[in-house]
C-alpha cells in the first residue's frame, strides 16, 4: 500500500510540474510574476516570525528564500463570467502564502525577471489581502503601503545607492496630514520583563512591548509602544536581527484611516478605511486581476513617479520595486496595522523597453534642436526625467541644455 501511494503521489507531481511548465512556456521570454526578492526588512510586528516563518540567528538568504517561497508564484489565465462580460482573467497560483512588513517603516524589495514597461496605463499590481468590512463598504481591513519604484543605472542587476528610486504618488500624497520625511526608530525589547496589561482590551497583554521614538509632527505621537497581543505570542523582533539594538525606517507617513465603531457597551469593532488610489493592500485585490474593477485595487501607473522634491519624472521603465508600510497605527486589541504582500503582476510582461540615445530628450531617434525646445520645458514645468537628465548630475536645468548643444555639435 505505501509503494501504491508513493506512485500516486509521483503522478501528482510529476502532473503539477508538467501543468506548470505549459503555464510557463505559453507566456513566452518574460514571466507576469513577481521573480525576485532582493532585501527584506520588516518592522517589529506581530506577523512578524511567521509570515514567513524565520528562526532565531539564521542566514538573511534562508529568510529570503522563504519570501520568494511566499509571493512568487506561477500564473495562468482562467476564462470567467463577471458582472455578466465574459472575461480571461490571469488567475495566480501563488506558492505557499504572504510576507508581512510588520509596523510602520518595514519593507520589501521586489522585482520581476524583466523591467516593468511604462505603458502610460496600469502597468502593474502588487497584492495585499485586504477585504471589505461587512459593516462598512468603505472599509474593513486596510494596511496601506507606499511603492516606490527603482532604476537600475548602474547596469548590476541589483538594487545599489547608486541606483535612482521614485515615489509612486498615491491618492494621499498631497494630504496636508501626509508627513513627507518621517522617520521612526523601535527599541529591542526584553523579552523576560514584566507585562503590562491593558484595563481596556484584554487581549493586549503587554502594552509596553516594544518602544518607539519618531519626528512626527504631532507631538502626542513622537513616541509610544507596540502592543503584544494574545493571539501572537512568537517574539515581534525579527528572529535573524538579534543583533540589531534598533530599527529605524523613514519615508512618507500617511494619515491614520482606523475607526472603533463599537457600541455603547464596550465592544469594539475597528473599521480602517480604504484610500482611493494608490497604495498596496488598501483595496481589496481586483478579482478579475485587470484594473479599473470599481471597488477593487486598480493596480500602479509608472506615470505616477516623483522624485524626493515632488516633481513628476517620465520613466521608461522600471527595475526594482520597494513596498513599505506607511502607517503607525494601533487598533486596540487588533494590534498594529501591518501590510501584508502576497504577490504581484506586470500587465504587460511583453512590452519592450524603447531605446534612447543621449540627448534625445523627445524620443524622435535624433539630437537636434527640438530636444533643446524639449528639455527647456522640462525646465520650466519642473519636471524630472533620466532623459532629461543628460549629463547624469540628478538635476535638469541649463547645464543639461549645454551638454545637449555639445551632442549637436559634435
Amino acid at each position: 500500500i505505501n509503494v501504491f501511494n508513493m506512485m500516486i503521489k509521483m503522478r501528482n507531481i510529476l502532473l503539477t510540474i508538467a501543468v506548470a511548465l505549459m503555464a510557463v512556456t505559453s507566456w513566452g521570454d518574460n514571466r507576469p510574476w513577481l521573480s525576485r526578492v532582493y532585501e527584506y526588512r520588516p518592522a517589529p510586528g506581530q506577523f512578524v516570525n511567521t509570515l514567513p516563518i524565520a528562526r532565531m540567528g539564521e542566514p538573511v538568504d534562508s529568510v529570503l528564500a522563504r519570501c520568494h517561497a511566499s509571493i512568487c508564484g506561477r500564473i495562468d489565465t482562467v476564462t470567467q463570467t463577471f458582472h455578466g462580460q465574459t472575461i480571461t482573467r490571469i488567475d495566480t497560483v501563488w506558492a505557499e502564502s504572504m510576507i508581512t512588513l510588520g509596523g510602520y517603516g518595514g519593507y520589501v524589495i521586489v522585482g520581476f525577471d524583466h523591467p516593468v514597461v511604462n505603458m502610460h496605463t496600469w502597468d502593474f499590481d502588487i497584492l495585499g489581502n485586504a477585504f471589505v468590512s461587512h459593516q462598512e463598504s468603505q472599509g474593513g481591513s486596510s494596511e496601506p503601503a507606499i511603492v516606490m519604484v527603482g532604476v537600475d543605472v548602474d547596469g548590476d542587476g541589483m538594487p545599489s545607492e547608486a541606483d535612482k528610486w521614485y515615489e509612486l504618488a498615491g491618492s494621499e500624497y498631497h494630504h496636508p496630514k501626509t508627513q513627507h520625511d518621517y522617520q521612526i526608530t523601535y527599541y529591542r525589547p526584553n523579552e523576560s520583563k514584566p507585562r503590562t496589561p491593558s484595563t481596556v482590551y484584554p487581549a493586549m497583554i503587554d502594552t509596553t512591548y516594544i518602544r518607539w521614538t519618531s519626528n512626527d509632527v504631532n507631538p502626542d505621537s513622537v513616541s509610544g509602544y507596540m502592543s503584544r497581543v494574545q493571539y501572537h505570542m512568537q517574539p515581534y523582533w525579527p528572529l535573524w536581527l538579534q543583533g540589531e539594538e534598533t530599527l529605524t525606517f523613514e519615508g512618507a507617513k500617511l494619515r491614520c484611516n482606523a475607526i472603533d465603531l463599537g457600541d455603547n457597551e464596550g465592544n469594539s469593532y475597528f473599521v480602517q478605511y480604504f484610500f482611493d488610489w494608490g497604495y498596496v493592500d488598501n483595496l481589496p485585490n481586483s478579482p478579475t486581476r485587470l484594473p479599473g474593477v470599481d471597488g477593487y485595487n486598480p493596480g500602479f501607473k509608472i506615470d505616477w513617479a516623483v522624485d524626493d522634491q515632488g516633481r513628476h519624472v517620465n520613466l521608461t521603465h522600471i527595475d526594482f520595486i520597494k513596498i513599505y508600510n506607511a502607517v503607525n497605527q494601533y487598533c486596540g486589541w487588533l494590534g498594529e496595522t501591518s501590510t501584508e504582500v502576497a504577490g504581484g503582476v506586470d500587465f504587460h510582461p511583453e512590452a519592450e523597453v524603447p531605446q534612447s540615445m543621449p540627448g534625445d530628450v523627445n524620443g524622435d531617434g535624433e539630437v537636434n534642436i527640438s530636444d533643446v525646445n524639449a528639455l527647456l520645458d522640462f525646465i520650466l514645468s519642473g519636471a524630472m526625467s533620466p532623459v532629461a537628465d543628460v549629463n547624469g548630475d540628478g538635476e535638469v536645468n541649463i547645464s543639461d541644455v549645454n551638454a545637449v548643444i555639445d551632442l549637436i555639435l559634435q
